[in-house]
């Protein structure tokens, strides 16, 4: 078939175990495909390049730096960018509509599409609980699209018309639970330190705009309710309001640790970070520097 005018970016960093069912998903239709690494030591590069010529090397400081860098420094031809993460997959259904809508001519208004993301943990579809569908603009025009500069939780911003796309992103949700603890225990982190110091930014929270809006003021409001209760209000509601507990036992080991041990982690490194500013008389802001040169693994 002949290639669609899309350029793929997938950032890595010792992906061996993602990256070749990542890759395989694009390979058949997308016209280039570029990885750009954080120094990987595993196989990650050896079977990327399989698949593609197009790899590139850049030290890693979070996530929104790394996308923006890929934007201004790639030598990407294509209109439109695809992001993905090395544990994502393009399925059947959303291959086939991407295929429909790139061979023939895009209303020039439109800058954008929202693509919904499949969860799978313990290889079983997270589908209940408020986790599915949930909208990211990762495919858009270039020049019109940037990462928003966040250190947890960032989105695409795109300038200009979105639509949303059917069909899903699968995400592959690490492959064993010390992976996924160890990760959500970085981001618990990244979440604490944004939150007390007030360094997000980028898309603004609206209840009646764009699904990434209405995500972000319910977060905003999440925030409202007092430290280590709201966690447990969090749980409640994902788990038996939305219905958590139709996803079975896989179900309940997420939605347990991703909705309730992260979200009371993340108050916990809060009430840490205050209660070292005072025992220690020093500012919110030398303990947050602290804990942000501390958190700059080479690693997405």
């Amino acid at each position: 078939m002949n290639k669609l005018p899309i350029s793929v970016v997938i950032l890595t960093f010792n992906e061996e175990k993602n990256i070749e069912e990542c890759l395989k998903s694009v390979h058949d239709w997308a016209d280039e495909i570029f990885v750009v690494d954080s120094y990987s030591t595993d196989k990650t590069l050896e079977i990327a390049k399989k698949y593609t010529d197009k790899i590139y090397q850049h030290p890693f400081v979070d996530y929104a730096k790394q996308r923006n860098w890929a934007f201004a420094n790639l030598p990407i031809k294509n209109e439109w960018i695809l992001n993905l993460d090395a544990d994502h997959r393009i399925d059947e259904s959303l291959k086939k509509m991407i295929i429909k809508i790139f061979s023939q001519p895009i209303d020039k208004n439109l800058n954008g599409f929202l693509i919904t993301r499949k969860t799978i943990f313990m290889d079983k579809w997270i589908k209940f609980g408020g986790h599915y569908p949930v909208y990211h603009a990762v495919l858009f025009r270039k020049g019109f699209g940037k990462c928003e500069e966040r250190l947890y939780d960032q989105h695409f911003v795109v300038n200009g018309k979105l639509e949303i796309l059917k069909g899903d992103i699968v995400d592959v949700i690490s492959d064993s639970l010390n992976k996924f603890i160890e990760r959500h225990n970085k981001w618990a982190t990244l979440e604490a330190i944004e939150h007390i110091s007030g360094k997000g930014g980028g898309i603004k929270a609206n209840w009646v705009a764009s699904k990434i809006s209405q995500r972000r003021a319910m977060r905003n409001f999440y925030y409202k309710f007092p430290l280590f209760l709201r966690a447990y209000l969090y749980f409640i509601y994902r788990y038996f309001f939305k219905l958590g507990f139709l996803d079975g036992k896989e179900g309940l080991i997420f939605h347990f640790l991703q909705g309730f041990w992260y979200r009371f982690l993340v108050d916990a490194k809060i009430y840490e970070i205050e209660k070292r500013a005072k025992k220690e008389q020093r500012s919110i802001k030398e303990i947050v520097d602290e804990l942000l040169s501390a958190t700059r693994p080479n690693k997405p």
